[in-house]
């Protein structure tokens, strides 16, 4: 008969497939990230009652809301239209329109089909039934791959002082505008210092009982990395971010408290090493909140980082307590 720590790692082995296979689903938009770039909606011109604009994941997403009894067509690259949101709620995506693929993408990369001409007849498909659309315009963010020639901190003139994105409006030429600024640099060294002085004091605190210290950190910095995760992927529309952005420390967070609870054996120091593996995995994943400026979260960018900081410092101090702690019994596994 398998022993209990037997059947916990199996379970262990359970969930991490399904975090798998749950993080295999593809998702329906190119997800929000860090970026160097901050766009802000500035106003609509004339002032519209009724039609409400506003960026999404620091100058990925344009999203747009309009209320019941207005009919509005967004327009095209080339002035075709492009969506449509009609009196009843209803949002339609124009099929003929190049911007319906290019926008697929936040890059705008990509073939276009044989049925994208802008001079073509409208061809609608439904893409949402409450007024609220959200697309990657490439008329907010700044699309080179090289840096604009401005200051960081400053504004991206041209075309993006303002930008315009143009709408139709009961018939009547109304345009979203906003502006795109460079973002000042940010330094990971403060958040990598905030680390290296966290992982000093773990291991002084585990000194005595390392395995618990380790498990109990992994735990407590994995469920805060559920709630940053979870952030991050709302701003990206319809829920359609990255799982692994909350998946991986939710793994990680079930496998330090099945940690606790096993106690000083070594089925315990097997799930804080795979504790670690997810959540540095994560924090890896997640490197550049560090290093960029614009966050695409509603949450503060300080938590963010320190939560990033705080996963590379307890999974490294973890990892080393755990295998040093003295409990993993390869006998111990064979037995059971």
């Amino acid at each position: 008969m398998p022993s209990s720590s037997a059947r916990v790692i199996a379970r262990t082995v359970a969930l991490v497939v399904a975090v798998v296979l749950a993080s295999a689903a593809p998702a329906s938009a190119d997800p929000a990230g860090p970026s160097d770039f901050r766009s802000e909606v500035t106003g609509i011109s004339p002032a519209t009652e009724g039609v409400d604009a506003e960026i999404r994941g620091g100058d990925s997403f344009l999203e747009l809301t309009v209320s019941e009894g207005i009919e509005v067509i967004v327009e095209g690259y080339s002035d075709e239209p492009y969506l449509r949101f009609r009196a009843d709620g209803t949002v339609e995506r124009n099929l003929a329109s190049p911007a319906t693929y290019l926008n697929e993408d936040r890059k705008g990369g990509g073939e276009l089909p044989e049925i994208a001409d802008e001079d073509a007849d409208p061809q609608w498909e439904q893409v949402a039934t409450d007024g609220t659309y959200s697309w990657h315009d490439h008329r907010v963010h700044w699309m080179s791959e090289a840096s604009p020639s401005v200051d960081r901190g400053e504004r991206v003139p041209g075309e993006y002082d303002p930008w315009r994105v143009p709408l139709v409006v009961g018939g009547q030429e109304v345009v979203v505008e906003g502006t795109l600024t460079y973002e000042s640099a940010t330094s990971p060294l403060p958040w990598l210092a905030l680390g290296l002085v966290v992982a000093g004091f773990l291991a002084w605190l585990g000194r005595r009982a390392p395995l618990l210290v380790g498990a109990a950190a992994l735990a407590v910095v994995s469920i805060a990395a559920v709630v940053v995760g979870r952030g991050e992927m709302a701003e990206t529309p319809d829920g359609s971010g990255n799982p692994l952005l909350w998946l991986l420390p939710l793994a990680a967070a079930v496998l330090a408290v099945g940690a606790l609870a096993l106690g000083k054996r070594s089925a315990a120091v097997i799930m804080v090493l795979g504790s670690v593996a997810t959540l540095s995995g994560w924090a890896l994943l997640r490197f550049a909140v560090l290093t960029k400026p614009v966050l695409p979260t509603e949450l503060p960018a300080h938590l963010d980082r320190a939560t990033v900081a705080l996963a590379l410092a307890a999974s490294a101090t973890a990892a080393y307590q755990a295998v040093t702690s003295g409990h993993l019994a390869l006998r111990e596994l064979e037995d059971d």
